[in-house]
């Protein structure tokens, strides 16, 4: 009997033909969606591709002009730092997109009408079931309330925590989040204050803290003294993928989920509301 040779994957040129998607943000390099997206294209022999963009802030709304006029894009995704701006300037947005003032991801209707919604919440709840970790009933910290930390404080809210504490250096940031999830989730019990993280199941590092250039962390060292082994520690950062709030968290014991897995575990969540289903890791 011969042997059974694998199927190599056809690796597409872009050319006239090809079906764009495009990320956009500043640093855009470390993002993951490129190679993950690009990587299933190239399995199902599609005709597609997504590109990064690393956009200047003063051309906002010049590339949403190009979005609404670039016929051969399929849509855009939005990482940080504009997931707030360009939400201001789509047509129609989702419920929780509207609430939270920011998208992640946008679709681009035949008409050139740009529909944006946030997943990044739907991500980290896929992760974290990976994991299995089940949210409903159990205690989270989330240090970040920008774009990313209210996507995920509205899935863990909409999934049933029984409270949420939420942290940023910007204190009024984390205080419009925390009533407008109070008023919308008011099951869930609201705190944007904390001593010690024994109280918690779930800790989430949602900001750029840990990031290339950033190289902070995002609750004080000394407090990991009080870290329960066994809590799962989450971190919305991609590069690097361990980062040192990650690496300490490991060696108190605790399981960790890095920004990667989220990255990773939206990716159906993304291809969906373009329109590119079945798209699946």
């Amino acid at each position: 009997m011969s042997a059974v040779r694998n199927k190599r994957p056809v690796q597409f040129m872009i050319s006239g033909t090809t079906e764009l998607l495009a990320i956009v943000g500043s640093p855009i390099s470390q993002v993951k969606s490129p190679e993950n997206f690009n990587a299933w294209f190239a399995r199902h022999n599609k005709n597609a591709s997504m590109i990064p963009i690393d956009l200047q802030r003063d051309s906002l709304d010049g590339f949403v002009d190009t979005l609404r006029a670039w016929r051969n894009l399929r849509g855009c995704v939005v990482t940080v730092p504009y997931k707030h701006e360009i939400a201001k300037r789509i047509d129609v947005l989702s419920e929780r997109a509207q609430a939270l003032a920011c998208v992640n991801v946008i679709r681009r209707e035949a008409d050139g009408t740009l529909v944006g919604d946030m997943v990044d919440g739907d991500g980290f709840i896929n992760a974290v079931r990976r994991h299995g970790f089940e949210p409903h009933g159990t205690r989270a910290l989330i240090v970040g309330a920008g774009g990313a930390g209210s996507a995920i404080a509205w899935s863990l809210s909409e999934n049933g925590v029984a409270s949420l504490t939420l942290a940023d250096l910007d204190t009024a940031r984390a205080q419009r989040l925390g009533a407008l999830l109070a008023a919308r989730f008011p099951a869930v019990a609201m705190s944007l204050q904390f001593d010690s993280l024994d109280p918690f199941d779930l800790i989430v590092n949602a900001s750029p803290a840990g990031m290339p250039g950033n190289d902070v962390l995002p609750i004080a060292e000394d407090r990991f003294a009080t870290l329960r082994a066994g809590t799962l520690v989450a971190d919305v950062v991609t590069t690097p993928e361990i980062t040192r709030f990650l690496e300490l968290a490991r060696r108190a014991g605790c399981r960790i989920q890095t920004g990667a897995e989220m990255a990773l575990a939206q990716f159906g969540n993304l291809g969906a509301f373009m329109n590119m289903t079945p798209l699946t890791a």
